[in-house]
């Protein structure tokens, strides 16, 4: 048996204006108008056919995210009517959090206000730098000016929060360079802060043509650097990449990394459901627009159950990203398995010093955040 995790929904707004050379989300440079009425019609007929097709325990919504792409593009009145329709078919839970992905280009900015009063409470800039020169290398089509001006509009729209986020380990980017773009980031005090290191990613610009990054001794100087910055300016970290002020976590984050449920609307979005009778199901839509506004064809892609012996490792995989201790209650809760299955993995993480434990949590290590890879690892199979 599984005890009903909180229900989140992810909604996937597939269009940018250009396609970041680094960026390896389901997204598409916009060629054209965006069919933004035809994309909400099709994403409210996606949740219903999801609710009827899984047949979902009615829950309360406990967070939205609207990713992309650039969920911006898509005018206030559509995403307001977007709301109203997802409210119409599922509950909202009175402190719900709404959050919404937006470029700091200036037409995007100047509707903060609007994507409020349409529904909106947690807007999610696009910084990534402060760089006017190492925007361009990003393919970002604002510059630094932009990204203060949203910051300052976020602050005063009235939302109940906002994060900014910041990549690091830019091309040619030194550590001084690095920390001065924390440093202005942390200056406009927004309430969260996502902060984390520019990856290469296959079917990327970067990939192909790999640009000059820092080495490992400037990574982690950078790391340790700005992680003594943030303490000092009052942001906690509780996600490997995630920083907040006190009590101003991303819920819609949280729930991801508790193992939490989440239904996924839009191309390409996936989502995992809890059932009561034990079973874990993963969805993934549609990929490419064209198949996904083709109503001839199903908005799903894919259906999977999470096997008995791929959920420790699935658990885990997500839990230890959290710094928080773990509940060891919630292991049973969430994937419907007793704690003697995973037995071999926790003596073998605690033997190594990965993990430690204490009646009724287990404790990830700085060891265990350093390789953790090696700790989730332990895992695999161990059902």
């Amino acid at each position: 048996m599984i005890t009903l995790p909180p229900l989140s929904l992810y909604v996937h707004i597939p269009w940018c204006v250009q396609k970041c050379p680094y960026c390896d989300f389901n997204s598409h440079a916009q060629k054209a108008e965006i069919p933004e009425k035809q994309y909400i019609d099709a994403l409210l007929e996606d949740l219903a056919t999801d609710l009827q097709r899984l047949n979902i325990t009615p829950r309360p919504l406990h967070s939205i995210f609207i990713g992309g792409g650039t969920p911006s593009l898509i005018s206030p009145q559509e995403i307001g009517r977007l709301l109203r329709g997802i409210d119409s078919q599922l509950p909202f839970a009175d402190d719900i959090e709404i959050t919404m992905e937006a470029n700091p280009g200036t037409v995007e900015a100047d509707r903060f206000i609007a994507y409020r009063q349409a529904g909106v409470n947690r807007i999610s800039i696009g910084i990534q730098s402060f760089e006017d020169e190492k925007l361009k290398r990003l393919g970002r089509i604002h510059g630094r000016s932009e990204a203060i001006r949203a910051a300052g509009l976020a602050q005063e729209a009235g939302l109940n929060s906002f994060n900014l986020d910041l990549m690091h380990g830019l091309p040619d980017q030194s550590p001084q360079q690095a920390l001065a773009d924390l440093d202005k980031a942390i200056a406009l005090s927004p309430p969260h802060l996502s902060w984390y290191q520019l990856t290469i990613e296959p079917n990327t610009l970067f990939y192909s043509k790999p640009p000059q990054l820092p080495d490992d001794d400037d990574l982690w100087d950078i790391f340790e650097l700005g992680n003594e910055k943030l303490k000092a300016a009052g942001y906690v970290q509780y996600e490997i990449s995630g920083y907040s002020k006190p009590g101003m976590q991303c819920r819609h984050n949280l729930n991801y990394w508790r193992f939490g449920d989440y239904l996924g609307i839009g191309c390409g979005a996936h989502g995992k459901v809890s059932f009561e009778d034990g079973r874990i199901t993963r969805t993934v839509k549609v990929k490419h627009p064209r198949g996904y506004l083709n109503m001839l064809k199903p908005y799903l892609d894919q259906q999977t159950n999470v096997e008995v012996n791929d959920r420790p490792f699935e658990f885990f995989m997500n839990r230890f990203r959290l710094v928080e201790p773990c509940p060891k209650a919630d292991f049973t809760a969430r994937t419907g398995l007793p704690l003697t299955r995973i037995a071999d993995g926790l003596s073998a993480a605690k033997a190594e010093g990965f993990i430690e434990e204490d009646e009724t949590h287990w404790h990830i290590t700085p060891k265990g955040q350093l390789f953790f890879n090696d700790l989730i690892g332990l895992f695999v199979g161990e059902a």
